[in-house]
């Protein structure tokens, strides 16, 4: 009689799981990459306007690998990404399907969107240098400073395999060749002050700390510890800095959004991706994330505008992204982890 009870407490438990999934046009079901409170401010108000309700399943990895095993019996409709390595991941896998909207295309500039049409970015971050106070803000620094002997022992950042970085050194591939970047990779090597380890935030906290005096991050971590009482310390240890601004532009990496190939609701998922490309959605977006909108002209917050106006790299993301694997290439030759 146990092992029966168990059976059926387990089925009507698999059962009432799936009831957190919907199933009609009137609602959506999102794969977030992206924690849900940076998102659902935006989709609350989505909601308000639509009478569309969505909901949320956020995992740092794994998403992918799910909608595959899922495959057209998924319940998912949209997905949510913190990079464009993942946007690029879910097309080559044959896992989008066409986002098919005029509104989209006039909202998003090109270089942000898939030329085939199946993603786009929704907000933009800098890859940024930090450096310490001491060293005072250097708004002639370039990636390739880094390499520079006079930074040898004082230089943190997170693994170089990290999406983050991977787009970073694909983009110097892009502009520099595969024999440069290696050789500007060494050498920000020889100037660790320790192993990569530990996330955007730690790299600040480790130059407050006074165990490296530079480092790379994207510049919406910037914001954040600013907003966060117990982080607001490292942040302002640092000046940010926003590199190359002298020739090609500092590298920029997005959030983004794709519609699954078999999503059950997609008329409402083009809604939302329609939506999130709204002045309204990007300024709320970039706003509450302190990242930039990708929509032109659509106003920063505040704290973002006040850290000044920037030139960014105009190499499509699509471009950048042919690198990606000689990057990772050359980060395993070099040991750059080890």
């Amino acid at each position: 009689m146990k092992s029966i009870f168990n059976s059926i407490l387990l089925i009507t438990t698999l059962a009432l799981s799936q009831l957190s999934w919907a199933t009609t046009e009137q609602s959506l079901n999102i794969y977030s990459y992206r924690q849900p409170f940076l998102i659902e401010p935006i989709l609350d108000k989505f909601t308000q306007q639509t009478g569309i309700k969505t909901n949320i399943v956020f995992a740092k990895k794994g998403l992918i690998e799910r909608l595959e095993r899922e495959d057209k019996y998924t319940k998912a409709d949209i997905v949510l990404t913190s990079n464009f390595a993942t946007l690029l991941q879910l097309k080559d896998r044959a896992l989008t399907r066409l986002i098919d909207s005029e509104a989209v295309r006039q909202n998003i500039p090109h270089i942000y969107r898939d030329p085939d049409e199946h993603w786009i970015a929704l907000t933009k971050r800098v890859r940024s240098i930090y450096t310490a106070k001491t060293l005072m803000s250097n708004h002639t620094i370039r990636y390739e400073d880094l390499a520079d002997a006079k930074y040898k022992g004082k230089v943190c950042t997170i693994s170089g395999k990290h999406s983050y970085n991977l787009g970073l050194i694909a983009s110097m591939i892009a502009h520099s060749g595969s024999k440069k970047t290696k050789d500007w990779l060494s050498g920000v090597k020889q100037n660790l002050a320790r192993r990569p380890q530990g996330n955007e935030r730690a790299q600040v906290k480790a130059i407050k700390e006074g165990l490296c005096d530079i480092s790379l991050g994207n510049s919406y971590y910037y914001g954040m510890m600013m907003k966060d009482q117990h982080q607001k310390a490292w942040a302002q240890a640092v000046n940010i800095n926003f590199p190359n601004q002298a020739d090609r532009g500092a590298h920029i990496n997005v959030s983004g959004i794709a519609i699954t190939r078999y999503a059950p609701n997609s008329e409402s998922a083009l809604k939302l991706v329609e939506y999130l490309t709204t002045s309204e959605a990007q300024e709320l977006y970039a706003t509450w994330n302190m990242e930039y909108p990708v929509k032109t002209g659509v106003p920063l917050s505040p704290l973002v505008a006040s850290w000044g106006e920037f030139k960014s790299e105009t190499l499509p993301l699509t471009t950048i992204a042919k690198y990606q694997k000689q990057a990772l290439k050359l980060v395993d030759e070099i040991k750059f982890d080890l």
